[in-house]
């Protein structure tokens, strides 16, 4: 559980990066839906709703790549001096899947929320000045 905090943190930080990116490429699109009439809530839910997307897509990437080793069993310790050895074998569960999924899309919304609020936040006639 541990490893997967840790390795989930470099994962919302990855995630917002893309994300402040995408915002960044987009000013000039955030500008013009705000100008249509578009509210800040909306804008907000909108950039929130494609990192919880991006989020699914990865999670359901990983859970496809995870199950090709159910099943696979592997051992370590064959140069020890007392020539013990630890096996394992990998199990995925659907319970286990469900969790990653779950784990993935609480990282796209932590990771999709503070660039969707700077993108909310952006000034409508200076969304639309930028190039």
């Amino acid at each position: 559980m541990f490893v997967s905090i840790v390795m989930g943190i470099g994962a919302v930080f990855g995630a917002m990066n893309t994300m402040y990116a995408i915002v960044a490429a987009r000013t000039r699109e955030i500008g013009t839906l705000r100008a249509l009439g578009f509210s800040r809530f909306s804008v907000l839910f909108s950039f929130v709703l494609e990192a919880v997307f991006l989020a699914l897509v990865g999670g359901v990437v990983g859970c496809l790549l995870a199950s090709s080793v159910n099943g696979f069993a592997a051992g370590t310790g064959f140069g020890t001096p007392n020539f013990s050895e630890i096996a394992f074998a990998f199990r995925i569960t659907p319970h286990d899947l469900t969790q990653g999924l779950i784990f993935a899309l609480v990282m796209g919304i932590i990771g999709g929320l503070l660039p969707a609020f700077r993108a909310a936040k952006l000034p409508i006639t200076t969304a639309l000045r930028e190039a």
